[in-house]
């Protein structure tokens, strides 16, 4: 079992999550979330004045799957959240030791769904 993150621009949330619902899979979580990477943030104008703003607003979306859909589910992602541009975002893939279905008490890969 694996448990994919991905942080990834705002807009293209619903293309990430049409791509995976194509790919069969259905169980994401989303969360808005702030972060930076290498464009460091942006600067804004504000009364005048240079901001620097340091953190920029991210989509962040956690995928628990089962070893054989690890492929599909990253070539899912990418598919729906690259532009070619800088601050397309990341994908970390991380062993899930356990996954319990809280209702059923159902475990590990069957639990996943």
């Amino acid at each position: 079992m694996k448990y994919i993150v991905a942080i990834i621009q705002p807009d293209k949330v619903d293309d990430v999550l049409q791509s995976l619902e194509d790919s069969e899979i259905h169980l994401v979580t989303v969360s808005t979330v702030m972060g930076r990477g290498r464009q460091k943030g942006i600067s804004e104008i504000y009364r005048s004045h240079k901001e620097a703003g340091s953190l920029l607003r991210k989509v962040k979306l956690e995928i628990a799957v089962n070893d054989t859909y690890v492929k599909t589910a990253v070539d899912a992602v990418v598919r729906g959240a690259k532009t070619g541009e800088i601050g397309d975002g990341k994908i970390f893939v991380l062993d899930l030791e356990q996954c319990v279905r809280i209702r059923t008490g159902e475990q590990s890969t069957v639990a996943i769904g």
